[in-house]
Order: C-alpha cells, then sequence, then structure tokens
C-alpha cells in the first residue's frame, strides 16, 4: 500500500491553520487534545453539534466542551487512552440551546515514534435519524432545509413517510420560510425522484397566460399559437408538479385543477382531446385559504382536495435556537461562493442577529449573511458588516422592502457601528430576556455604552458609530436625560 513521505504532508498541511481548514470541511465533529484532555483544535462541525465556540474552550479540558452523560462518568476518553486503543460509545450530548442530541462517540489514541502517549482524537457523529444531510453540510437539515427546533425536527421526520404516498400537500408558511426547498425535498426523497420536479409560480403569470402554461395547448388556439404546447402538466409526467403561491390561483383555473386532480386527464386549450398525466401535485402558500374560502376567492371542494398533507413552516422568530444555526450554514456557502475566508462572527454580531425579528423569515437571514460576507474584510464579521437598518428600531423592513441598505448615520456614513478594536465593547454582553423588544435592546446598548464611557456622551457616540445629535435624539426617545 503507498504511504505519504512525512515531508510530503509537511508541504501539504504546512500549519495549524492549513490542518484547520481541512477538518472544517469534514462532516463529522473531531475535537484534538493532548495527553491531559486539553483541547487544542475542534473544527467547525464540532462547535455546530455541540454549540460551543472553539475560540473559547480551546485550552479548556474535553468535559467542559463536550457536556456528554460520559464525562462525569465512565469516560471512554480516560479509558481508550489507559487500553491504547480506539473506543466507541453511544451517548448523548447537552447542546447550548439545552437540547439533547444523540451521537456516537469514538477516542483513537496519538502516539509518537516510540509507542507513547502524546494526545487523542475524538470524533462526534449525530444519531438522529432525520439530520439528512449531514454529510453534505454538518448540520442538522433536509436538503438545503436546516434546524432543530422541535417544529422543523417535526417536519423533518414527517417527510420520508410523506414521500412514499401521492397524495396531495399543502405546505403553508409566512413568504421565505422555505416552502419550495421543502416541497423538492419532498420530490427528492420519493419514488418519482428520477422524474421531473416542475414548478409554476400561479402568481406570476396572468390569467391567460397561466392555462396555457399549466395545461397546454392547441396550435391555432388563440392568436399568437403557432405551434402546439404540451404544458406543465405534461412534462411533470412521471413526476411531481409544484404550484407555489396557490391562493392566486384565477378561480376559472382551480375548476380545471380541481378536474385533473380527480382524474389525471388533462385537457390542453383548443383540444376536446384529454391526455391522461401521472403526477403528484404539491401546493404552497403564505395566504389563509381558509379565510378566502369565506370571502368566495377560493374553492372550498378545492381545499379539501389539495389539503390531505398540510404542513405548515413556521416563521424563524419562532425558532430562535436556529438561528446560529443557519448562520453558520449559509457562512460555510457562501465561504465557498465568493472564496473568502471568513471564519465566523463576533459576539456582537452574533447578539444583533439573534435579536432581529427577521420579516423575510430565513431568505432574509441569508441575505444578510451575503451581504456581509460580501463587505467583510477579515476573518470575523463584525457589526458594521451588517446592513445598517438592524440598529433601527423605528422602521424595521417590511418583506417587500428586503433589500439590504446601510442606514446612515447623522455624519452621513452608512453602516452600522463597528465592533474593531476601541469600540467592541459598544453592545451589551448581558444577554436581552427572550421577551426584549427592539426599544429594549436598543435602551440597553445606549446604556451600556454611557456607562463603558464614564458618561461622556460625545465618547459613548463613538463607541456606537453615531453621531452625537443621533446619540442625543436616542436618548431623548428613551426618557435617559
Amino acid at each position: 500500500m503507498p504511504t505519504l513521505d512525512p515531508t510530503q504532508l509537511a508541504a501539504l498541511l504546512p500549519d495549524t491553520d492549513s490542518l484547520s481548514a481541512m477538518l472544517d470541511e469534514l462532516p463529522l465533529g473531531v475535537a484534538v487534545m493532548d495527553a491531559a484532555g486539553i483541547l487544542l483544535l475542534v473544527n467547525k462541525t464540532y462547535e455546530t453539534l455541540t454549540g460551543v465556540d472553539r475560540n473559547r474552550v480551546l485550552g479548556l479540558q474535553c468535559l467542559h466542551s463536550l457536556r456528554c452523560d460520559y464525562c462525569m462518568g465512565d469516560c471512554p476518553v480516560m479509558t481508550g487512552w489507559k487500553k491504547l486503543g480506539a473506543v466507541g460509545v453511544e451517548a448523548n450530548l447537552v447542546s447550548r440551546e439545552r437540547s439533547k442530541i444523540q451521537v456516537r462517540l469514538t477516542v483513537a489514541p496519538l502516539l509518537d515514534e516510540e509507542g507513547s502517549l502524546r494526545g487523542a482524537v475524538e470524533t462526534i457523529t449525530s444519531r438522529t435519524t432525520h439530520t439528512l444531510n449531514s454529510v453534505a453540510t454538518g448540520v442538522f437539515g433536509l436538503g438545503d432545509l436546516v434546524g432543530r427546533s422541535p417544529q422543523i425536527e417535526k417536519i423533518f421526520a414527517m417527510v420520508p413517510s410523506i414521500a412514499q404516498t401521492d397524495s396531495s400537500v399543502l405546505i403553508t408558511g409566512e413568504t421565505g420560510t422555505g416552502k419550495d426547498l421543502l416541497a423538492e425535498e419532498i420530490h427528492n426523497a420519493s419514488a418519482r425522484s428520477d422524474g421531473p420536479f416542475v414548478k409554476v409560480n400561479c402568481g406570476a403569470l396572468p390569467d391567460t397566460l397561466l392555462e396555457s402554461e399549466l395545461f397546454g395547448h392547441t396550435k391555432g388556439a388563440f392568436t399568437g399559437a403557432d405551434q402546439n404546447k404540451p404544458g406543465r402538466f405534461r412534462m411533470a409526467h412521471g413526476g411531481t408538479l409544484f404550484l407555489t403561491e396557490i391562493g392566486d390561483l384565477p378561480l376559472a383555473l382551480q375548476v380545471k385543477l380541481l378536474s385533473f386532480l380527480d382524474d389525471k386527464v388533462v385537457y390542453p386549450l383548443g383540444s376536446s382531446k384529454g391526455f391522461h398525466t401521472d403526477v403528484r401535485v404539491v401546493v404552497a402558500t403564505h395566504r389563509d385559504l381558509e379565510a378566502m374560502v369565506r370571502q368566495k376567492l377560493f374553492r372550498q371542494d378545492l381545499l379539501y382536495r389539495l389539503n390531505v398533507i398540510r404542513l405548515h413552516l413556521p416563521p424563524l422568530r419562532e425558532r430562535g435556537g436556529d438561528i446560529p444555526l443557519l448562520q453558520d450554514h449559509f457562512l460555510k456557502k457562501l465561504q465557498t461562493r465568493f472564496g473568502k475566508k471568513v471564519e465566523g462572527f463576533s459576539d456582537n454580531a452574533k447578539t444583533l442577529l439573534k435579536a432581529y425579528p427577521y420579516p423575510g423569515n430565513v431568505r432574509e437571514l441569508r441575505n444578510l449573511i451575503e451581504y456581509a460576507v460580501n463587505f467583510c474584510d477579515g476573518k470575523l464579521i463584525l457589526t458594521r458588516h451588517l446592513p445598517g437598518y438592524l440598529l433601527h428600531p423605528a422602521d424595521p423592513p417590511q418583506p417587500a422592502e428586503l433589500e439590504p441598505t446601510a442606514w446612515p448615520d447623522a455624519s452621513g456614513q452608512s453602516g452600522a457601528p463597528a465592533d474593531t478594536p476601541g469600540r467592541a465593547d459598544a453592545l451589551p454582553r448581558t444577554p436581552m430576556a427572550p421577551s426584549a423588544t427592539w426599544t429594549d435592546m436598543e435602551r440597553a446598548i445606549i446604556l451600556d455604552a454611557l456607562r463603558r464611557a464614564g458618561g461622556r456622551k460625545s465618547q459613548a457616540a463613538e463607541l456606537l458609530g453615531w453621531g452625537r445629535s443621533t446619540l442625543w435624539r436616542k436618548m431623548k426617545h428613551h426618557d435617559l436625560g
């Protein structure tokens, strides 16, 4: 068997940073420690699974980082080292979000040339059945859907069984929650995965074109119809047709859709001949269809026909524990896309991102991370790299206004306050209560800056990255004298 010469290995991995970068690409958590159990290196997946910050646990003993049910008892690390052999056990971790995670824990000793113990490599792999894309991303998810909040876990657990049927599926949720991604993952997990996945936005086309787009037309059916067109239902034969924004489907086409769901036959415009099509229909909407039925805007019989299986994707504001996971997930994808070596987020940036209500949900969070990666000029994303409106509670963006734009301060400069040296402590280090509002957060930020500046308003304004007039105006708004 060919071997790698030590000089070749040194050339491949010349320093710790190279080793760390390589380990970050692995889909399992990895920790390297010395003979005393002191952590020397952990990778990105280890951070994700345990919820720790690698910069804070390096130099600490493994048990202070892992929080495993073996740590205080029959520790496999110590057992493995005594035997000088690899040890693997099934274990439970308690993450920083206080959720229990089932893992496979393996510890292998590192020996020198004389066979003496130098340290150990510890790996952790999630055993949770719905971490379907952990190999690709190192996080809990289903395709590009990421999360481990109870609502999302329930959906992940349901998808495999839903995918094995041909029943209609109705996916509901606010704009930006990932309805399109969930529909595609249902298709990918089904026996129809080799067939086409065809998507149609029912609100993107005028009524006259939408009917032709869905059901097709014959040559000469209307002015400009110079050839036959099969339509999306026939194009999706053997696969899945996904109708997003089904609440925008006109009443006349609702009747044709209901007819297709009953007999699986498509009648193109201008033709009396029907075509049988084997298609599974999945639909999605951000509208309240029951309310639309009461207002005579949506057919009740169609709702009953579509509502065989119903999945609801919760808004991001109800998935607080998923925000750090999604941040890391998007950051890792964007690192590759933009070729930037951005390693993570500063504490202040994390605080700001966790407190924001995200009216645009997951899509908005991804846009924020993309914005930050574009403007980040170092290894950490700081608050000054985030869109300025995150610190402007008086006028948060609405879902239709989600393009990130920097908020100019009184001096005319754009951007959020920077947490660069000399200004890194401007944001409060005490975690805000889960019920805290934007007003509470801004007030706490101002009070913390004043405290650090010893009551000097000019210095507090500088810490916050604001002009003095901006600080005085906000202090007056919060009745801070």
